[in-house]
């Protein structure tokens, strides 16, 4: 492959993109750099088609290199492991608008590799590995429809920009990652701080002409070095075959579906299919050749694609669907909390045949997950964790940990909630948010966003605002594009978007657009969010009929925090020689923990508010300035020739010389005084070298 190289403005700083200098043995392979971050990206096609596959095996693989951003990684082992979270998320990013790209029936084993080689702490590599990915398969030799274009929207001080970098991003309002081309956009991945509507519209318009540049230079690129595409295989249907099987199944088809309930129709569809396929002989004269062989799982193909033009000439022609329900409709919703008794917090969510258990533990700052990164450490005080297990739709696979969806699902979900937590300040506790997902008939991550909302008000957890999630979906032609709100499953499998909308009364907090078709329009999109918008108003009266805000008091199960303020100059004092007074206090008190932080914030975490509040009168204490003339509770720690030494204050002491103790005369200071003894004291001085002397006869 010939050298190439194309650079263009991008944001506030130029995108280059270079190839034939690397990783020459690939079908195709690009260096795509913005400022000081650079991703190498591979594309590689297998020579023949995978054979027992009805499905497109496309792997996308994204990889950070510690070594990038000047680093060698943590742990016993020094390289790099198993896949980040970070990474996983970039891989489905970079992987989902690119795969509705290529041909039908094309079975080929396409892998894409997008490898972090240098980053410089800025720009982050997740736009430039989808540029790249699809600049790389664009130039190869690789059937790919088009180039895509790639770009990150945030919305910073009122105001859209396009490709923030990390700093920017910290205060950023929203932020989008977009990606499509001139004729519409494929996929988007985002989140806001309960954005109007018709602002994240604004958004999405400003990101598809941004991302048009990128776009060009691909092409650009592909006229000066591209390959000529390859004449790869391509599963084509038997005419015939499709004909006499849509001839036997399509009416019984259309009876089918007219069932309502997911388990009954399933199992319908089920013993259709084992009919058509008890008997291959009546699929004899289908034959093209006397070399060809009819197998069962040609027929079990086609009856999928009558399937889906049952479903969907339903929808086309009557505005029905599957369930009968109508176009806008929204299958029946339920909600219950309080479900289970020694949690701190849970929420019930069921949307027709989707459900989602919500559980909520509350922990302190120990709980806190750390995120190693290119960017550096930093701490997550709030995660939700998403759980997808087989029974939920019925079936049974080994239970493994979570894969790619559940990650995803879950990070999805966990955004959206991201503008409606309380800060730090507000409430000082580490919350994890778990969605067992127990029945799945569509859109479970939205129904784990319902179910967030309802667990985290049972919890206690003052968030500002109710969130509801729905996922609305698209039947399209050449000619016709029908939108439907609540998709199913089969709506999903057989549709051609599921465009996911998490928000408030008042806006969006979250979306994501996943594409089986190459494109849908910006205007598309906008309805589809006002259709999202009413429905999610009507879930949320449905939710906060069941809690209407978040309770006054978290559950007697979770940890008690409490913080005070103390001046910064005094942490030394709190925590004492090696630690010594903080684990003293933790002893006495009984409490879980007490961390300090440099601005003198402290936290005390208990199980009890008890131990909490005697922790933190403790700590006030020792941190107040002693005031001459002021009567103290003391305690006698050593007795002396001279006088007693005394504690009147938490951590302080002072001396009550022997002169002090009575009004006449004590020889023998032990024959009046012993360790342990309690009494009240009055600070008479404080001397030049910050000595405290105290009196007992003059506080009688």
């Amino acid at each position: 492959m010939s050298i190439g190289r194309i650079e263009i403005p991008f944001g506030a700083q130029n995108l280059i993109i270079e190839t034939g200098k690397l990783a020459k043995q690939a079908n195709g392979a690009v260096l795509v750099t913005l400022g000081g971050t650079s991703v190498l990206v591979t594309a590689c096609m297998s020579r023949k088609p995978k054979e027992g596959t009805d499905f497109f095996p496309l792997m996308v693989e994204y990889q950070e290199k510690t070594y990038a951003a000047g680093r060698i990684p943590g742990g016993f082992f020094k390289r790099e492991g198993r896949p980040t979270e970070k990474e996983i998320l970039t891989s489905r990013v970079i992987d989902r608008p690119i795969r509705p790209l290529f041909p039908e029936g094309f079975f080929h084993e396409v892998q894409v590799v997008a490898t972090v080689l240098s980053h410089d702490g800025q720009n982050d590599a997740d736009i430039l590995g989808l540029i790249g990915a699809s600049a790389a398969l664009h130039i190869s030799d690789i059937p790919f429809s088009r180039a895509i274009g790639a770009v990150r929207v945030a919305m910073i001080d009122g105001k859209f920009v396009v490709n923030p970098t990390f700093e920017q991003r910290e205060t950023a309002e929203s932020d989008f990652v977009v990606a499509g081309h001139q004729d519409g956009l494929i996929m988007i991945e985002g989140e806001s701080g309960i954005m109007p509507e018709e602002k994240v519209v604004e958004g999405l318009r400003l990101a598809q002409e941004a991302l048009i540049p990128s776009v060009k230079a691909q092409d650009e690129l592909r006229k000066k070095i591209g390959l000529e595409k390859s004449a790869v295989t391509i599963l084509e249907t038997n005419k015939a075959l499709f004909g006499k099987v849509r001839e036997l199944a399509h009416a019984r088809l259309t009876k089918t579906y007219e069932i309502a309930d997911k388990g009954k129709r399933e199992e319908a569809l089920s013993s259709l299919l084992d009919e058509f396929t008890k008997d291959m002989a009546i699929f004899d004269a289908c034959k093209r050749d006397e070399k060809e062989t009819i197998t069962s799982g040609q027929v079990r193909a086609i009856f999928d694609q009558v399937e889906y033009e049952v479903v969907r000439t339903s929808v086309f022609e009557r505005g029905i669907r599957a369930d009968g329900r109508g176009l806008n409709e929204v299958r029946k919703i339920d909600c219950e909390v309080g479900v289970l008794p020694r949690t701190h917090g849970t929420g019930l969510f069921t949307r027709g045949q989707t459900q989602s258990l919500a559980v909520v533990t509350l922990g302190t700052r120990d709980d806190e997950q750390m995120v190693e990164s290119l960017e550096g450490t930093s701490y997550k005080k709030f995660m939700l964790h998403y759980n997808f297990p087989s029974f939920s739709v019925g079936e049974t696979k080994p239970m493994r940990g979570p894969g790619r969806r559940e990650i995803g699902h879950g990070a999805l979900a966990g955004k959206s909630f991201k503008a409606v937590l309380p800060s730090k300040d507000d409430f000082p506790y580490t919350i994890r948010v778990v969605s067992e997902v127990l029945e799945s008939n569509g859109s479970s991550s939205m129904a784990s966003v319902c179910a967030g909302t309802l667990s985290l008000m049972d919890a206690g957890v003052p968030i500002k605002d109710a969130v509801a999630g729905i996922s609305v979906g698209l039947i399209s032609d050449a000619n016709r594009s029908v939108l439907i709100t609540d998709i199913m499953g089969l709506e999903d499998h057989f549709g051609d978007m599921d465009f996911k909308v998490a928000g408030t009364r008042t806006g969006v907090t979250a979306i994501q657009l996943d594409l089986k078709i190459k494109q849908v329009s910006v205007d598309l999109l906008a309805k589809a969010m006002t259709m999202a918008k009413e429905a999610r108003l009507m879930i949320l009266d449905k939710m906060q009929a069941a809690i209407s805000a978040p309770r006054p008091e978290i559950s007697d199960y979770a940890p008690r925090i409490i913080f005070t303020q103390i001046d910064p100059s005094k942490i030394g004092e709190v925590i004492g020689p090696g630690g010594k007074m903080i684990k003293k206090i933790i002893e006495e008190t009984g409490v879980s923990s007490i961390d300090i932080e440099d601005d003198g914030k402290v936290l005390i975490a208990s199980a009890t508010k008890e131990s909490a509040e005697k922790a933190k009168s403790i700590i006030e204490g020792m941190t107040v300035a002693p005031i001459i003339g002021t009567v103290y509770d003391a305690v006698v720690k050593k007795v002396m020739n001279f006088g007693a030494f005394v504690e009147f204050m938490p951590g302080k002491e002072g001396l009550v010389h022997v002169s002090e103790f009575s009004s006449s005369y004590v020889k023998d200071v032990e024959s009046v005084v012993k360790v342990g003894d309690k009494f009240k004291v009055k600070l008479v001085e404080i001397d030049k070298m910050g000595r405290l002397n105290l009196s007992k006869k003059q506080a009688e």
